[in-house]
């Protein structure tokens, strides 16, 4: 009997998970309409993108990055309050964002001034790709405990916008284009930034449904004002307060978090 208990235990135990993934694999569960439309508005605009950049529409397919982002932050937060989160979810955003903030930045970058950098130029480019999609895996990986009210690296839509808000300013603001070094300077610190282990604020915590005070409402008032009055210049001067509030707080001595703290504690030795 000892013998046959065993068995079906051990038979048990590779049955169950497997079972288990089959259930998460049967696409008979649905989809849920409302975040995944959201999510599809995001491959769209990423999509476009890029037909955009083929027709020197640069400014445009700039644009369609930034409302590919809108589309990003929407989706999200649609699923949390309507309560429909999902493991499909998550991986259809991912591919989302390594269309419209992986490949579509790095090739409007390339299309506008890098290509005459030949080899240099599309191998930064490449290098933005291949960081935006090592980003995006370890964020998949990550538990989303561990994850907490931050974001390690740069996320792929942060790096997009710096992007996309540079062409912005430059082709309707300035009248005039980057030079192509200053690019793959750009290009290069946004690749390390996104693998990097620098914490970026990710804003999760803030609700609308909640109470606030009247000076962050002030705050909030302000910022609106600014995309609506000069939102070229808004949206660069935003994406890159935000690419520099990592290694700032890097110079900036942070208090150490309950966890940290609780881990940190000497327990005396135990007396005999």
């Amino acid at each position: 009997m000892g013998t046959k208990s065993a068995v079906a235990e051990a038979l048990l135990a590779i049955l169950i998970p497997a079972k288990r993934e089959e259930a998460f694999m049967n696409p008979r569960k649905g989809v849920h309409i409302l975040p995944s439309l959201f999510t599809t508005g995001n491959v769209f605009c990423g999509f476009y993108a890029f037909i955009a950049a083929l027709n020197d529409q640069y400014y445009v397919a700039s644009w369609a990055i930034v409302l590919a982002i809108v589309f990003d932050i929407l989706d999200g937060r649609i699923a949390r309050m309507t309560k429909t989160t999902s493991a499909f979810g998550m991986q259809y955003d991912s591919l989302a964002d390594i269309i419209s903030f992986g490949m579509a930045p790095a090739f409007l970058a390339y299309a506008w001034v890098l290509k005459p950098f030949g080899r240099v130029g599309w191998m930064a480019a490449f290098l933005f790709l291949l960081c935006a999609a090592l980003r995006l895996a370890r964020f998949n990986v990550t538990k989303p405990d561990i994850r907490g009210n931050h974001f390690t690296g740069v996320p792929t839509p942060a790096a997009a916008a710096v992007i996309a808000s540079i062409i912005i300013a430059f082709e309707n603001w300035f009248g005039t284009r980057i030079h192509p070094g200053v690019m793959v300077a750009v290009v290069y610190i946004l690749a390390f930034l996104m693998v990097s282990n620098i914490k970026y604020p990710a804003f999760k915590k803030f609700e609308f449904r909640k109470r606030v005070s009247f000076t962050r409402f002030l705050i909030v008032i302000l910022v609106l004002y600014v995309l609506a009055t000069i939102p070229k210049i808004a949206l660069f001067i935003i994406s890159f307060t935000y690419i520099l509030m990592g290694p700032a707080k890097l110079l900036i001595p942070q208090k150490p978090e309950e966890n940290d703290v609780t881990n940190n504690v000497t327990h005396p030795p135990s007396q005999l």
